[in-house]
């Protein structure tokens, strides 16, 4: 009879000790590998989803947290620094610099929340905000 009970809580204390590793999201250096290639998504999706005439880019990386599900993957949390370039979006290109004229680059502050499952090569932005 004790066996029965033991066992059960066991895998439940195992299961809640796993959730605590894998459940909370951590910092990790923005020049983490899978951070940088879902900042570069995100920038890339927001562009497209912007109004804006002109192409934004990060001015500042504030954040950058991640969060481990072991079978749906990675979601990067990254809370970064836009700015506007001098180039329009339909003329875009890497060269782009961030206008030095604080009133032209007008920065603003996003949070992108992108989720990636590198091993089946799916990538999503799932929420933007910025203020």
């Amino acid at each position: 009879m004790n066996c029965v009970i033991v066992l059960p809580l066991l895998a439940a204390g195992f299961s809640v000790g796993l959730a605590g590793l894998i459940g909370g999201p951590t910092d990790i250096s923005a020049s983490n590998e899978g951070a940088v290639n879902a900042l570069n998504f995100a920038v890339i999706e927001h562009n497209r989803q912007s109004n804006r005439l002109l192409l934004t880019k990060p001015q500042e990386v504030i954040k950058v947290q991640r969060q481990v599900r072991m079978v749906a993957g990675y979601l990067y949390i990254i809370t970064v620094r836009m700015a506007s370039t001098s180039c329009r979006k339909s003329a875009a290109t890497e060269q782009c610099a961030i206008q030095e004229d604080p009133a032209k680059a007008q920065s603003y502050q996003c949070t992108f929340k992108v989720w990636d499952k590198p091993w089946s090569g799916e990538i999503k932005l799932t929420e933007q905000t910025c203020t």
